[in-house]
């Protein structure tokens, strides 16, 4: 089965994490707590907050990697927008091109063009087909484009 780049990039994470918390982390609390009163010890209390942040954040990417890895790349369509899928929009109206690739929340960077599929552009685009025309409704405006190119996880995957 293949795992998605999302998934090792969680697991990354998930592993510096957890070395924190369960090796340098008490070094730091046992040596604030050397330093006297614990009530009124910044760097005890600093320590314990950060040991706070570690445990939530482990537990948040343990429930992301359950929940990613939910996602069966077999059904995904081979042959219409879904996640993972790069497009080539055109504008309707001016003519210029953008690319999107539909991601996981976690890897967004508008900037790269990767959306949310749970962004409003991103639930647009899914299950459309090359050839089909959008729109895309904006608080600013409303975009029409036609969907140009279509590359799926399947095509990326299979090259």
């Amino acid at each position: 089965m293949l795992k998605l780049a999302i998934v090792k990039q969680l697991e990354q994470e998930l592993k510096r994490l957890e070395r924190e918390l369960v090796i340098e982390l008490p070094k730091e609390l046992q040596k604030a707590a050397a330093h006297g009163d614990l009530r009124e010890n910044a760097e005890y209390q600093a320590a314990k907050e950060r040991q706070t942040f570690l445990q939530a954040r482990i537990a948040q990417i343990h429930e992301r990697i359950s929940a990613v890895s939910l996602i069966k790349i077999e059904n995904l369509p081979k042959d219409k927008i879904a996640f993972g899928s790069k497009v080539l929009l055109e504008d309707l109206n001016t003519g210029q091109e953008v690319t999107y690739e539909l991601v996981t929340p976690e890897e967004v960077d508008p900037k790269k063009g990767k959306i949310s599929v749970a962004s409003p552009v991103g639930k647009v685009l899914l299950n459309k087909e090359v050839g089909d025309e959008i729109i895309i409704n904006l608080p600013a405006k409303k975009m029409e484009y036609e969907v140009k190119e279509l590359i799926t996880l399947h095509d990326m995957l299979n090259t």
